[in-house]
């Protein structure tokens, strides 16, 4: 297929980010008709409900350790170093994208409620059993939320991410938004309760506290999702993705090492914003709420960005932001009055919400058959999870007890630019091949 037929085929499909995705599904496939999928209805929105749940309880969860990260280094486990703290974070941050290989091709298969109904299980147990950790007892922290939470959050976060593929056909890319944004609305939630809670009732006290209303979401959210058959009798509807060729398309090679680079520096402000608001003497209630208002931020992001994506194309929205995002972690030596942290806080989740939700559409948009699109993608967030396993122990440790910030905001903000300009490389690639700047 020439440059000039994708073109026309992305443009027919009426989604730039998907390109073949609606042809997979046609009847010359050997799949279910195109037809046949609905495009919404009440067990689609349902569906769509229940999987808001579960990001809103789970992947929502983890973003509040910010919270986590300033109580351990200053209180719970004040003989650790900020560094070895930070592995805990980065190992929950890390697993939802190193097992996205291995539970996108079991979710294809048709084991969404196993998968879900397991990471569950773990994730809820694992969140119970961090309110009995000792203070300095740092292996019991980290078995529970660090490994614990970690793994069940990667068996939940791609099958309830990829579910709208059962239920939508045009307006599936929105409907992910959506899903998307209850990641932003358990991060406006839970960082405030934390906050509130741990010095009135006690650290075990709040995480239980905030553990049985995880369980009870993620509860619900269990009991809304469904799943649908897209049956397949044709041969090509089994063959696997040529993995080789994928690293000899320039675009791709070149978001997947951008996506590796800017995943050392993106979380800086989610992990130590808090923080550092704290050190600098910004008043105490409001440095609490910076999560809150970052991680609330994230969700306009993810909303407007998915919407306006659908005409202006996912690349020509999600290469500005990630420059916009390096901005802001440059910003952060700038905070120090409650204006400052607010106006941080707010653009910086505006931004990183609508990066991260826009990245993943524009590494499926480059696969060239439908079979790749998941394979292209997990390969790109598996190796960022490298990066991201890696940052907030590098971040601790250019830190240092003394607390000299210039150290870890050079590197995470340099870091972001360096793969923000392999990003736009790639998108000018993407351009010329498409014979279109709509990409």
């Amino acid at each position: 297929m020439d440059t000039t037929e994708h073109s026309s085929q992305v443009k027919e499909e009426g989604s730039e980010r998907y390109p073949l995705d609606e042809a997979s599904l046609s009847p010359r496939n050997g799949t279910e008709s195109l037809q046949s999928v609905p495009d919404g209805g009440f067990t689609a929105w349902m569906t769509v409900g229940g999987a808001w749940l579960v990001m809103f309880s789970t992947f929502g969860y983890i973003y509040a350790f910010g919270v986590y990260q300033d109580f351990y280094t200053r209180i719970y486990l004040n003989d650790s170093s900020a560094s070895r703290i930070a592995w805990i974070g980065s190992f929950q941050l890390m697993m939802p994208f190193l097992l996205g290989i291995v539970t996108g091709k079991l979710f294809d298969e048709g084991y969404f409620h196993i998968l879900t109904g397991l990471g569950t299980l773990l994730f809820t147990f694992s969140l119970f059993m961090l309110s009995l950790a000792k203070p300095n007892h740092y292996y019991q922290v980290f078995l529970s939320q660090g490994l614990g939470m970690g793994l069940g959050l990667g068996l939940l976060f791609i099958p309830t991410l990829s579910i709208p593929v059962h239920h939508f056909k045009r307006r599936r890319v929105f409907a992910t938004g959506v899903i998307l944004s209850g990641n932003s609305a358990g991060a406006l939630v839970f960082p405030i309760m934390l906050s509130h809670l741990i010095p009135t009732i006690g650290f075990g006290g709040a995480v239980r506290a905030s553990a049985y209303l995880v369980l009870g979401f993620v509860f619900i959210g269990n009991l809304c999702m469904r799943t649908r058959r897209i049956s397949s009798s044709s041969a090509s509807a089994h063959e696997k993705p040529d993995i080789g060729s994928f690293f000899r398309d320039g675009p791709y090679l070149l978001c997947m090492v951008g996506a590796f680079f800017i995943s050392f520096g993106l979380y800086f402000p989610v992990i130590y914003i808090q923080l550092y608001s704290v050190l600098h003497n910004i008043d105490a209630n409001l440095a609490f709420y910076s999560l809150a208002i970052m991680n609330g931020s994230g969700g306009v992001g993810r909303l407007i960005g998915n919407y306006v994506a659908d005409s202006r194309g996912s690349f020509n929205l999600f290469v500005p932001c990630a420059f916009i995002v390096g901005g802001t972690i440059w910003a952060v030596l700038g905070i120090h009055t409650a204006a400052s942290l607010v106006a941080v806080s707010v653009l910086y989740g505006v931004f990183s919400g609508a990066y991260l939700s826009l990245s993943i559409a524009a590494l499926a948009s480059l696969a060239k058959t439908p079979k790749e699109a998941g394979a292209r993608t997990g390969i790109a967030l598996a190796l960022s999870s490298l990066g991201t396993l890696g940052a907030a122990p590098i971040q601790g440790a250019l830190l240092t007890g003394s607390f000299h910030w210039i150290r870890p905001i050079a590197f995470s903000a340099s870091l972001v630019f360096v793969a923000s300009f392999l990003f736009l490389w790639a998108r000018m690639m993407v351009a010329t091949r498409r014979n279109t700047q709509i990409v």
